[in-house]
């Protein structure tokens, strides 16, 4: 909240006008990708008063002073979702180069715990080899923690592929956690199956190829390529039976913010459709954060 600030000045007979300039008012909005801001600014103009305390009522300029009413515009917070394969990674860099957006992955949290041999990763490996959702109770803190680490706060997250049950859903809810948007990406179960047998997985970089859409730039890459366990044919086909018994619960819960994106079109193409309905939502955003502050100032 702003206010005026007020400007006492003392009578002086050598007090002279001559100094001041006259300014316009001046409104303005300034957004910024890693912490934007919603400015309202009065720049300082000129009111004729007369002053008290001489013999003669002469009138003289009083400068205004200049208020800076700035108030930080909460950064968004994106939720994206779809099958096994849907392109979930592909848009999520996408959405991350641009926005700056801290990108979160439950799947990622949770290979990081099997991999590490911990006692939640090896709960979490039985139910995932089974095609299950890993216990609710080990995964909602994993996410919850990494959503309040100061970087995700200042930046804004984008959580990849969680919620994926009502159950978890609602769990974000009682602690706090809601979305301003949740993507869905919708996409026909034959070409998920094809995306995810044909993954494969760069345990140097990370990085996720696909041997016929995405394959490895040079041999040497290729030969240390290795298949994800739970990217198997029939594992897979677990997963997507999963899911299908999923996600219509999760959408209920966040039906009036989800975005529905045809994930069988190209990549780029689905990410021009992302980027406008979030170009879209911050722009509504950034312009009620703007008026609330507008309307607290007083005069």
């Amino acid at each position: 909240m702003a206010c005026l600030v007020a400007l006492a000045l003392e009578a002086s007979p050598s007090l002279s006008s001559s100094s001041h300039t006259n300014r316009g008012f001046a409104a303005h909005s300034s957004p910024s990708s890693k912490s934007p801001k919603s400015c309202l600014r009065i720049d300082s103009g000129r009111r004729h008063r007369p002053l008290k305390g001489l013999r003669t009522r002469r009138l003289v300029d009083v400068p205004l002073i200049t208020v800076q009413a700035s108030q930080k515009v909460e950064p968004l917070k994106v939720m994206i979702s779809g099958a096994p394969a849907s392109g979930k990674g592909t848009q999520c860099e996408f959405i991350k180069n641009k926005y700056g957006f801290v990108h979160i992955s439950a799947g990622d949290l949770l290979r990081a715990e099997v991999s590490a041999g911990t006692e939640n990763g090896k709960r979490a490996k039985e139910h995932m080899e089974k095609g299950m959702l890993a216990p609710d109770e080990i995964v909602v803190l994993m996410v919850k923690e990494r959503l309040l680490q100061p970087d995700a706060q200042q930046n804004g997250w984008l959580l990849d592929g969680y919620p994926r049950s009502a159950s978890q859903a609602k769990a974000l809810e009682d602690l706090g956690i809601r979305p301003d948007i949740f993507i869905l990406l919708d996409v026909n179960e034959e070409t998920l199956v094809e995306r995810v047998v044909g993954r494969r997985l760069d345990p140097v970089t990370g990085k996720i190829y696909h041997l016929k859409y995405s394959p490895p730039e040079n041999e040497e890459i290729a030969a240390r390529l290795t298949l994800r366990f739970d990217d198997t044919e029939e594992r897979v086909k677990l997963r997507l039976q999963t899911h299908h018994q999923n996600v219509e619960a999760v959408l209920s819960l966040y039906k009036d913010l989800v975005f529905k994106v045809d994930g069988n079109a190209q990549k780029d193409k689905v990410f021009t459709e992302i980027d406008n309905a979030l170009s879209a939502l911050f722009k509504r955003k950034l312009e009620t954060d703007s008026a609330s502050t507008a309307a607290g100032l007083t005069y």
